[in-house]
């Protein structure tokens, strides 16, 4: 089992092309965005959302809007990973109930509420650093999707590369709630894989 996920890990690179021609499946997709929603977050307030692209003509409006790279409307399906703001607000009652449900007494929930809000005061003042913060937990959910895809053998490549005030204008996007954090084109390579290139591991690892 450990060698199948280190051959996914081989097997995954960034598909800079997708064959136009192959389509995941319902079933596999979900797989995917499964790996994605079981992913662990800060708090467990999963501060995210998905967006899933299929349509053709959408994708063709948003690839100028990615320094009109091939792999947002050659892909499958393209996959548009928001980072949540609002919600990551004490005042907004989502992170009440996150904590709700873990079905905990009146005075551990105050607890755990005060503790979220003096832990995160300077990351909270602002929705600049709350996206700041919320961004970077979707990473975790997007290598879990990459890596589950690899799984079963469908390709991806991680976008930053696009003009973000513009796609989310594109996307009709309430940039108080949500805002644009990364692109995941999923599908099939039509090109030979390159050469995977990493470091050595002795050079990236040191025991203390």
């Amino acid at each position: 089992m450990k060698n199948d996920f280190l051959k996914a890990m081989d097997f995954r690179h960034a598909c800079k092309v997708f064959d136009e021609t192959k389509k995941i499946s319902d079933k596999d997709m979900r797989y995917i965005l499964e790996c994605g929603r079981k992913s662990p977050s800060s708090f467990g307030m999963e501060a995210w959302k998905f967006l899933v692209v299929t349509n053709q003509a959408l994708k063709e409006q948003l690839r100028p809007l990615c320094w009109n790279q091939a792999q947002i409307t050659t892909c499958s399906h393209l996959v548009i990973v928001l980072a949540g703001i609002e919600n990551l607000k004490p005042s907004s009652g989502v992170v009440k109930k996150r904590f709700e449900r873990r079905e905990m007494p009146q005075d551990r929930l105050e607890m755990y509420l005060g503790l979220y809000a003096q832990h995160l005061t300077d990351t909270l003042s602002s929705d600049e650093n709350i996206y700041a913060w919320s961004a970077r937990q979707t990473y975790i959910a997007a290598a879990n999707m990459m890596s589950g895809a690899a799984f079963i053998g469908i390709d991806s490549c991680p976008i930053e590369g696009f003009e973000k005030a513009k796609v989310e204008e594109l996307l009709k996007l309430d940039t108080s709630k949500y805002r644009l954090s990364v692109i995941l084109p999923f599908g099939y390579r039509i090109n030979e894989q390159s050469k995977q290139l990493r470091l050595d591991f002795d050079e990236v690892v040191e025991f203390i």
